[in-house]
């Protein structure tokens, strides 16, 4: 493995994925114990693929029948912080991270329609 990469960015994962430009710069702003959370959903998202019932509130978000976006908590608490993501080529097994900031924040109806 390259080792100038993080983990999951290396070329042997089934699933790829990255972040808009929006998202990655909400990362950027994310505190520390977050961003780590988020880096570790990113890599499961990776290996396993967009379905991750074993993170908080996971699922499908509602109004997104012709799109496959899903969502998960990173924390409990307050701030909640949640991350949106969407499948962008089932085949070529391409996702895209288009949200990670607070749940007060998000605009779910953005993302699902």
């Amino acid at each position: 493995m390259n080792t100038t990469t993080q983990p999951g960015e290396d070329e042997e994962t089934p699933w790829k994925g990255n972040f808009t430009s929006s998202a990655e710069k909400q990362k950027g702003k994310l505190p520390t114990r977050i961003r780590e959370r988020l880096l570790a959903l990113v890599l499961e998202l990776k290996l396993e693929g967009p379905i991750q019932r074993e993170w908080k509130h996971f699922g499908k978000l509602e109004g997104s029948k012709n799109k496959d976006v899903y969502h998960c908590h990173l924390n409990s608490g307050r701030p909640v912080y949640v991350v949106i993501w969407e499948v962008k080529n089932q085949e070529a097994q391409i996702m895209k991270i288009v949200y990670d900031d607070t749940h007060e924040n998000a605009n779910y109806r953005h993302y699902a329609s």
